[in-house]
C-alpha cells in the first residue's frame, strides 16, 4: 500500500511541474495536481491580521481559500499544523539570485570599446543587459534564502551604472524555470559603480558617473525622438524600460540626496538602495520621497580592550555601531517607506540576527514583517502575487513554531509556489534545554542545543569532554571522565517523548556498570533565566540611549542645528577692507545674517554683546582653491575634457576639515575639480556651514565656475599607465582649440531640428558667452601666455590663474588681458615645473594690479591662511592691509562675490572672525568665526566639546568591552580615514 501511494504522489510531483501541453509518455495514466490543506494553525495573513486555528487550502500553487472553518474538498491531502504559525514567506526586492558575476576586465583605460558597435559610446552604461539573459537557478542559494524565509526574490544582474531589467523569481527547488520565473522583466535598475565587464577609463569618479547618468538620459529622449542617423541598442533600451520601476543603487545618506537629486534633473523617482545611515538625515530623505530598499548590516562592536587600537576607531564609527540599528525604527517614525534586504549582509542566514537588533531598538514586528512582505511586495509591482495571504495569490508561506522575530522561533518549512520545503521538521520532538541528572551521589548537568547538535556536560562544576547524536528519538551522548588521567568514556542514552520535562535513560559506564537514569528540564532555573533575561532586555531598552545624534553626526557636531544670532561685537580693532582701513575700538553689529551697523557706541536690544577689546575682527578668510569636503574623487580624469561634471554633485559636509578651517577663521572655499585634464571639471563655492546639509553650503546665485589646466599633470608626464591625448604641452592648446571650435559649432545648431542637449557642450558654450569663469591651474610662462591668446581668440577672459608659480614673470601681461592670479605664499621645487618659483611672486603680481590672492590647494595650510598671508609682508613688503586683502577681499573679488563678502561693510553677510590677537601674527587664533550671523565655531565652546568628545569616546569604548565581555562578536579597530584631495590625486 505506501509503495502505491509513494507512485501517485510520484506522478502529481511531476504533472504539477511540467507543463500541461508536453507529452506524457510515463506507463502511469497523469493525475491531476492534488489539492492540499493546512490545518489548525496561527495564520498572520498580513502585518497586525491574525487568524487562530485557522486553515490554507492550496491547488495549483496558489491560495484557493483561507480561514477559519473552510470547506476542505475530499480527496484533499491535510496537514494538522496546529501549534504552529504560519506568515506569508519574505520578498526580496534587490537580489542577485541566479546571477554569475562577470570577470573584471582587464586594466587598460582606453576610452572606448570600437568592438561593442550598435550600442552606447561608454560600456558602463549597459542597459540592454536582461537579467533573464545571464540567470541560472541555483538551488544551494535558493536553500539559503528559503532558510531565512524567502519565498521570492527580485534579482538583477549587479554590474555597470545602467544595469538593465531584473526579474522576479520564485525559490521553488522542486519546481522548473517555467513556473519559478514570475516576471520576466521587472524593474530597470542603476547605480554608482562602474561596470566589471569593460576597462573603459571614463568615469572615474562619483561626479562623473552622475554626469554620465544624466547624459545618457538627455541621449535617450534625444534619440526617441528620431534623431539619431545611427541604431544605438542601448539608448533603445532606455527608452522601452522606462515605465517599469526604476531602482538606483545609491549606498550612503548623502548618496541618497545625490541619487535622488539625478532623479529630478532627468524625470524619474527613483526607488533608491541604500541609507543604513539615513538616520541622520531623516527629514532630507522623507523630503525626497522616495522609497527606499534598505540594507540593515549593522556594525560588529570594535574590540577597543587596546587603548592604543581603540584610537584608530573614528567617533563616527563608533556612533555608527550604537545608533545604526536604531534606523529602521527611526525610518518607520518619520513614515519613510522602506524594504529591507539583505544584500550587504555576508549570508541570508544574518537576516533574523540584524532584525532582532532592529527590534530590540524599537522597530515593531508588525512594521519588520512589512518591510519583509507587503512593502517589497508592493514596490517591485507584485502585490497581486507575493506578500500576503489571499485568495489567489501564491501560496508563499513560512510555517513557524512561534511568533516570527522571537529568539527561540524556529522556521520549520517553507512553502513556494504550493511546494512544500522542509527546512526543521516538525514532527521532531524538541530536545533542547538544561537537563540535571543525580546518578550515585553525583550532580550533572546537561545542556542540550541546536537541535540536540550540540552538547555541553559538567559534573559538578567541571565540564566534561562530551559529544552528542541524535537518531529519531534516541540521543546518545558520549563524556570523558571528571579524572583527566582517566582516558575511558562513558556513554548515556535517552528516549524521547512529547514530554521533555523529564527523559529516562540509561548510562554506561567504563567498568560495564548499567544504570536507569532521569534527566529532568531545569524548568524552574529556566524560568528563572527567562525571567532575568527579561527584566534584563527591560532594562537595556529602558537605558537604549543611542546616544546624541549631531550636525553633522561627527564628532565636533552639534546637538542643535546652529542658527542666526544677533551679535553686537563691542570695542574691536576692525579690519574693514574698505575706505576706513583698519579702525580701532569699533563696534559691529550683526543682525538677520549680516552685518547691520559699523560704529561706535552701537547698542542693540536683546543682541548678544561680545566685548572684542584688546582683539581684532576681521571678514572671513576666502579660499581660493581647495580640495576639502569632496566625495568620491576630485578628479574625473577619464577624458581630456570633462566639462559635463561639477563638484556641487558630490560636496561632503562632514569633512572634519571644514570644522578645521572654520577654526582657522575660513569662511568660503572654491571646491575646485583637480588638474588630470586640460579641460576639468565646474567648481562648488561654497560657505563652511558646518552643520549645514550639502546644498544649504553652496552659495545661492553662485557665480559659475570650471576649472583648466596646463603643465604637467594634464600631459600626464608622472603617471606610468599615462595613454591619454594629450602627451606634451602643444597637444593640450589643441584641445583647447577642438573643443572651443565644437563649442561653436554646437552654439549653431541650438534651435534647429535635432538639437542634441549635451552637458559638456553647454558648459562650453556660457564660457564662449561671458556666463562662466575660469580657474586655471598653471605654472610655466610660456603656456600661461598661451592659454590667454587661446582666450582671446574665442573672445573670453581668463578670470584667474591659480598656483601661476611664474607669474612675476609676465604680470604685466595678466594685467592687460584682466587675468587675477591666486597663488602660493612660498612654495617651490616640488616638481620640475616649479624650479623658477620665487617667494616674491605674490608681492610682484600685486605692484603690476594684479588682483593677487593665497590659496592652500592643502587640507592643512588652509587653516592657517592668516600666516600665509603674513608672508606678503616678509617677502615684497607689501603692507599689512594689503597683505590681508590677499586672503580676504581679493579671493572675493576673483570669485565674484566682493558684493557679498570680503569686507566689513553694512549690508554685506556676516561672514565675520573675532581674532585674539593681530591677525597676521603667528599666535593669533580665531575666538568666533560666524557664517551669515551664525557662529560655527567657537573657541570656548570647541574646548567644551573635545570634552565631550573624549567622554564619549570612553562610554562607547566601555560599552564595546561589555558587548565582547557577553560573547558578541566583535571585530578589529580599523582607521576610516578621508582621503585628502590634491590636484593630482586619482582615484578608481
Amino acid at each position: 500500500m505506501k509503495k502505491i501511494l509513494f507512485s501517485l504522489l510520484t506522478v502529481v510531483a511531476f504533472t504539477a511541474t511540467a507543463q500541461e501541453y508536453f507529452p506524457n509518455n510515463d506507463d502511469i495514466s497523469a493525475v491531476s495536481s492534488a489539492t492540499r490543506a493546512i490545518t489548525n494553525a496561527t495564520i498572520i495573513t498580513s502585518p497586525g491580521k491574525q487568524m487562530e486555528n485557522a486553515s490554507i487550502l492550496i491547488k495549483d500553487g496558489k491560495i484557493v481559500e483561507i480561514g477559519k472553518n473552510i470547506k476542505i474538498p475530499e480527496g484533499t491531502l491535510v496537514e494538522d499544523a496546529a501549534g504552529t504559525y504560519i506568515y506569508p514567506s519574505f520578498v526580496e526586492a534587490y537580489g542577485d539570485f541566479g546571477m554569475k558575476t562577470p570577470e573584471r576586465a582587464s586594466r587598460g583605460g582606453q576610452q572606448y570599446d570600437e568592438g561593442r558597435e550598435g550600442f552606447y559610446w561608454n560600456d558602463h552604461i549597459r542597459p540592454e543587459q536582461n537579467a533573464i539573459d545571464f540567470y541560472e537557478y541555483d538551488s544551494k542559494a535558493a536553500e539559503k534564502m528559503m532558510e531565512a524565509g524567502y519565498g521570492a526574490v527580485q534579482t538583477h544582474l549587479h554590474d555597470g551604472i545602467a544595469r538593465g531589467t531584473g526579474m522576479l523569481v520564485a525559490l521553488n527547488n522542486n519546481g522548473n524555470d517555467s513556473e519559478r520565473i514570475l516576471i520576466n522583466k521587472n524593474g530597470a535598475y542603476y547605480s554608482f559603480d562602474r561596470s566589471r565587464q569593460t576597462n573603459q577609463s571614463y568615469p572615474t569618479s562619483l561626479m562623473g558617473t552622475m554626469a554620465l547618468l544624466r547624459q545618457s538620459h538627455f541621449d535617450a529622449d534625444w534619440y526617441a525622438k528620431g534623431n539619431s542617423k545611427t541604431k544605438d541598442r542601448s539608448l533603445e533600451a532606455l527608452n522601452a524600460t522606462k515605465n517599469l520601476v526604476q531602482y538606483i543603487e545609491a549606498g550612503d545618506k548623502k548618496n541618497i540626496l545625490r541619487a535622488d537629486k539625478l532623479g529630478d534633473r532627468v524625470g524619474k523617482q527613483f526607488v533608491i538602495i541604500g541609507g543604513e545611515d539615513a538616520y541622520e538625515m531623516v527629514d532630507d530623505i522623507k523630503a525626497t520621497n522616495a522609497q527606499l530598499i534598505l540594507p540593515i548590516n549593522f556594525e560588529d562592536a570594535y574590540d577597543t580592550t587596546d587603548p592604543y587600537q581603540e584610537w584608530y576607531v573614528n567617533l563616527a564609527d563608533m556612533r555608527d555601531w550604537k545608533q545604526g540599528p536604531a534606523n529602521p525604527m527611526m525610518l518607520s517614525k518619520a513614515g519613510i517607506t522602506y524594504a529591507i534586504t539583505t544584500h550587504g549582509l555576508k549570508s541570508p542566514g544574518d537576516l533574523n540576527e540584524k532584525l532582532m537588533k532592529a527590534i530590540e531598538y524599537g522597530l515593531t514586528k508588525e512594521q519588520a514583517l512589512a518591510s519583509l512582505t507587503t512593502i517589497p511586495a508592493k514596490i517591485i509591482k507584485a502585490e497581486t502575487m507575493v506578500g500576503t495571504l489571499e485568495k489567489g495569490k501564491l501560496a508563499n508561506f513560512i510555517v513557524t513554531s512561534g511568533e516570527l522575530f522571537n529568539k527561540d522561533t524556529k522556521i520549520f518549512e517553507n512553502w513556494v509556489q504550493g511546494s512544500k520545503h522542509i527546512l526543521k521538521d516538525r514532527s521532531v520532538i524538541n530536545a533542547d534545554g538544561n537537563y540535571t541528572v543525580q546518578m550515585m551521589g553525583e550532580s550533572y548537568s546537561f545542556d542540550i542545543s541546536g537541535d540536540a547538535k550540540k552538547i555541553t556536560v559538567k559534573q559538578d562544576s567541571t565540564k566534561l569532554g562530551s559529544k552528542i547524536a541524535r537518531n529519531g528519538e534516541w540521543i546518545t551522548v558520549t563524556t570523558s571522565q571528571k579524572d583527566t588521567s582517566d582516558k575511558s568514556f562513558t556513554r548515556w542514552t535517552l528516549k524521547l517523548t512529547n514530554d521533555t520535562s523529564r527523559i529516562n535513560g540509561k548510562v554506561y559506564l567504563p567498568n560495564g556498570t548499567e544504570s536507569s537514569f532521569v534527566a529532568i528540564k531545569s524548568g524552574e532555573e529556566s524560568e528563572k533565566d527567562d525571567e532575568d533575561e527579561k527584566e534584563e532586555d527591560e532594562d537595556a531598552m529602558a537605558n537604549m540611549e543611542i546616544g546624541p545624534i549631531t550636525y553633522p553626526n561627527v564628532a565636533f557636531g552639534s546637538t542643535k542645528k546652529p542658527t542666526q544670532e544677533t551679535v553686537l561685537y563691542k570695542n574691536a580693532t576692525v579690519w574693514t577692507n574698505e575706505d576706513q582701513g583698519i579702525v580701532e575700538n569699533m563696534d559691529v553689529l550683526v543682525k538677520n545674517g549680516k552685518i547691520s551697523k559699523v560704529g561706535t557706541n552701537l547698542s542693540a536690544g536683546g543682541a548678544r554683546t561680545i566685548d572684542a577689546t584688546g582683539m581684532h575682527l576681521t571678514s572671513g578668510i576666502i579660499d581660493e582653491h581647495s580640495h576639502i569636503g569632496i566625495d568620491g574623487g576630485v578628479n574625473e580624469a577619464g577624458h581630456n575634457s570633462t566639462a559635463e561634471v561639477t563638484i556641487e554633485d558630490v560636496v561632503d559636509h562632514e569633512d572634519i576639515n571644514l570644522y578645521r578651517d572654520l577654526a582657522g577663521g575660513v569662511t568660503t572655499s572654491q571646491l575646485l575639480h583637480g588638474s588630470a585634464n586640460p579641460i576639468g571639471g565646474r567648481s562648488a563655492i561654497i560657505k563652511l556651514k558646518w552643520g549645514y546639509k550639502p546644498d544649504e553650503m553652496i552659495y545661492d546665485n553662485s557665480p559659475k565656475f570650471i576649472k583648466f589646466a596646463l603643465g604637467e599633470n594634464v600631459k600626464q608626464s608622472r603617471y606610468d599607465n599615462g595613454i591619454r591625448f594629450p602627451q606634451t604641452r602643444m597637444g593640450v592648446e589643441q584641445v583647447f582649440e577642438d573643443y572651443f571650435t565644437r563649442a561653436q559649432e554646437y552654439e549653431k545648431t541650438r534651435g534647429t531640428d535635432g538639437f542634441r542637449y549635451d552637458e559638456e557642450m553647454e558648459t562650453l558654450s556660457e564660457i564662449l558667452k561671458g556666463e562662466r569663469y575660469v580657474t586655471c591651474h598653471s605654472y610655466v610662462q610660456t603656456e600661461i601666455n598661451m592659454m590667454m591668446e587661446v582666450a582671446e581668440r574665442y573672445g573670453f577672459t581668463l578670470n584667474t590663474f591659480t598656483h601661476i608659480l611664474e607669474g612675476y614673470k609676465l604680470a604685466d601681461k595678466m594685467a592687460a588681458h584682466g587675468a587675477g592670479g591666486s597663488t602660493f605664499s612660498d612654495w617651490w621645487a616640488y616638481k620640475y615645473e616649479v624650479n623658477d618659483a620665487i617667494p616674491y611672486n605674490g608681492a610682484i603680481m600685486h605692484s603690476q594690479g594684479v588682483v593677487t590672492a593665497f590659496n592652500s590647494d592643502d587640507a592643512e595650510m588652509s587653516r592657517r591662511l592668516n600666516q600665509e598671508a603674513a608672508k606678503a609682508v616678509k617677502y615684497g613688503n607689501v603692507s599689512e592691509e594689503e597683505a590681508w586683502k590677499f586672503v580676504t577681499l581679493n579671493p572675493a573679488k576673483l570669485l565674484h562675490i566682493d558684493d557679498r563678502t570680503g569686507s566689513i561693510k553694512e549690508g554685506k553677510d556676516a561672514d565675520l572672525v573675532l581674532w585674539n590677537k593681530h591677525p597676521l601674527d603667528v599666535q593669533a587664533r580665531p575666538q568666533i568665526t560666524m557664517v551669515d550671523g551664525i557662529v560655527f565655531f567657537d573657541i570656548e565652546k570647541d574646548k567644551q566639546m573635545r570634552a565631550a568628545v573624549q567622554k564619549e569616546r570612553q562610554q562607547l569604548s566601555n560599552e564595546m568591552i561589555m558587548a565582547k565581555n557577553k560573547g558578541l562578536k566583535t571585530q578589529t579597530p580599523k582607521q576610516s580615514k578621508k582621503t585628502e584631495y590634491h590636484c593630482d590625486t586619482l582615484e578608481w
